[in-house]
């Protein structure tokens, strides 16, 4: 009886966990201190939310390479329910990278905003936990249960400005769309769990090859009910409704994270349920998901080519419009995995998804951060001040190399030179659904990338705009009223009134508001669109200033050596 018992205990690989385990710790760290620190000391919080993302990153190191695996069946040892393979090395490389940065950028956010910091350093660390544990569930019980802990914490922190409308109704509609995905995953585990007996992603793998027909309609329904609840959790079209609101109404930082790692969150559940759990069931998945990556890059870029300069958080509503399509980008080697002729073929094109993913995190977390610089640059607490494309407008004049930056982010986004780590992220994308023999896919893909081309270089190329002769005259037409030149009016207040209001842009109050920015010198114009209430300029804070180098250092990196992220595109990584 003892030596039976004794059999039924398994030692547990404290290094396979480390990375998700650190992170919940430290959560719970900063829970708890936040109880007993003063007022005054509540910004250490943030520092040990950082170092602690930066050492469950380290803990990443001892495990490249090796296959580590943990929480096995006593019964047979070779089906785990957690696995720390170069798929979940990769994955949460991004997770953990990409909370370092949101975490940075929400230094200064917290304090402005007088957020709860307790409340929200350990929303963001369970968060990130929750997304690092995902890529390493191989049972269908771990998977479900990581993704809600991901997601949980993430609609609270997007309703933690309690007294703002528009953040209240942007949690709701996350809140409501996260409830519906996780009841429809839950419904089609149970379904697939009733046709297979199990559990564990190898032998429900196995279980579908061989259904007893009868179970044969509960299986099918079971796949295509969790695969639709994936895709609420990636926002793929016509599941994608909840995510310009949510993105406007939620603090910058958060916006941010939501477009990197609740994107990994989903695609993560999507690949290992599709590739690992569901292979049988290819024809199926595949020729869906290619739908979805179609239907989700058209819709997400032509909805991005519509925005209005001059409306209120325009700058904000393009990045998540854009993040939809780049979402289509993602689903692309998904699809191709469905068509694949073998297993390492579908990893292969699995590898591929990985590598736009971690090119994708970087510089749109980057581009994230410059929106967040102009935007506390502009400082006026409570408006849209700096979140609209217009207050872009000339920046390499007031602010050179935050122009750079943005500049190279989306050249990147656009896959343009120099960003050629965006370049070659989609050329791996594109190779990999040509050698799944879609063609059809391919071309939607191609036209997709010119329609974001317009308006990535549209953008890009308002931050070097420099004043026209034509609108030189603007500088010397006294404001109404006013009895002194417009130039010496503050025009970021004016136009900024007018964006809020929602008149159109055009000849008007706006327009001249506008010319008034574009055409005064330098110098002027950034007292102008920077001034605060003393007039003096604002100091941008530390923080946000190195997530900008940080973002912009691993974009030239990576564009300098692309290898870095393609080899996954090369490799399998289960």
């Amino acid at each position: 009886m003892n030596t039976t018992a004794a059999s039924a205990v398994q030692s547990i690989d404290w290094l396979a966990i480390a990375p998700p385990t650190l992170t919940a710790v430290v959560g719970l760290v900063v829970l708890v201190a936040d109880l007993f620190l003063a007022e005054r000391h509540k910004p250490l919080l943030g520092w040990v939310s950082i170092a602690g993302l930066a050492v469950a990153g380290l803990t990443l190191l001892p495990l490249r390479g090796g296959d580590k695996a943990t929480f096995c069946l006593v019964s047979d040892g070779d089906v785990c329910s957690y696995v720390a393979d170069d798929f979940t090395v990769a994955i949460q490389l991004l997770v953990l990278g990409g909370a370092l940065l949101t975490a940075l950028l929400s230094l200064h956010t917290v304090a402005e905003q007088k957020l709860p910091a307790g409340e929200y350093w350990f929303l963001l660390l369970s968060s990130a936990a929750g997304a690092a544990l995902l890529p390493a569930s191989r049972d269908l019980a771990t998977l479900v249960i990581a993704l809600e802990v991901a997601s949980l914490p993430a609609f609270a922190l997007v309703g933690l400005r309690r007294d703002d409308r528009r953040s209240s109704e942007a949690a709701l509609k996350f809140f409501l769309s996260s409830v519906a995905a996780t009841a429809v995953t839950l419904l089609g585990v149970s379904f697939v769990y009733a046709t297979t007996g199990s559990m564990h992603v190898a032998r429900v793998a196995d279980g579908l090859t061989h259904v007893d027909p009868r179970l044969e309609t509960l299986a099918q329904t079971g796949v295509a009910l969790t695969l639709i609840g994936f895709a609420f959790k990636t926002a793929a079209v016509p599941f994608h409704f909840w995510v310009p609101d949510t993105y406007v109404g939620a603090p910058l930082p958060i916006a941010a994270y939501l477009s990197v790692i609740g994107k990994a969150v989903g695609f993560t559940g999507l690949i290992v349920v599709t590739v690992r759990a569901f292979p049988s069931y290819a024809d199926v998945w595949g020729p869906a998901t290619a739908v979805l990556a179609a239907l989700t890059m058209t819709v997400g870029n032509v909805a991005a080519l519509r925005q209005r300069p001059d409306h209120a958080r325009s700058a904000v509503r393009l990045l998540a419009w854009s993040s939809v399509g780049q979402a289509g980008y993602l689903l692309v080697p998904i699809a191709a995995a469905g068509y694949a002729d073998s297993a390492a073929d579908a990893e292969h094109a699995i590898g591929a998804t990985v590598a736009y993913a971690l090119m994708y995190a970087a510089v749109n977390l980057g581009a994230f951060a410059v929106v967040a610089l102009v935007a506390h640059a502009a400082t006026r607490p409570g408006t849209s001040t700096g979140l609209r494309l217009t207050d872009h407008r000339s920046l390499y004049a007031t602010r050179p190399l935050a122009a750079l930056a943005l500049g190279f982010f989306l050249l990147c986004l656009a896959g343009l030179p120099p960003g050629v780590i965006g370049l070659f992220a989609k050329v791996a994308v594109f190779s990999a659904v040509v050698d799944a023999g879609l063609g059809w896919l391919a071309v939607v893909m191609a036209v997709n990338v010119v329609i974001a081309l317009y308006y990535y270089l549209q953008w890009t190329a308002a931050l070097f705009r420099a004043p026209t002769p034509a609108e030189a005259p603007a500088t010397a037409t006294p404001a109404p009223g006013s009895g002194q030149p417009a130039a010496s009016t503050s025009a970021a207040s004016t136009s900024d009134a007018v964006a809020d209001s929602g008149a159109p842009s055009g000849p008007g109050p706006e327009a001249g508001a506008l010319a008034v920015r574009t055409a005064a010198p330098a110098g002027e114009r950034a007292r102008a669109s920077d001034a605060t209430a003393d007039g003096a300029r604002p100091r941008v804070p530390a923080s946000l200033t190195a997530t900008v180098v940080l973002t912009a250092v691993i974009g030239v990196a990576l564009s300098g050596a692309p290898q870095l992220v393609l080899h996954f595109a090369s490799g399998t990584l289960f």
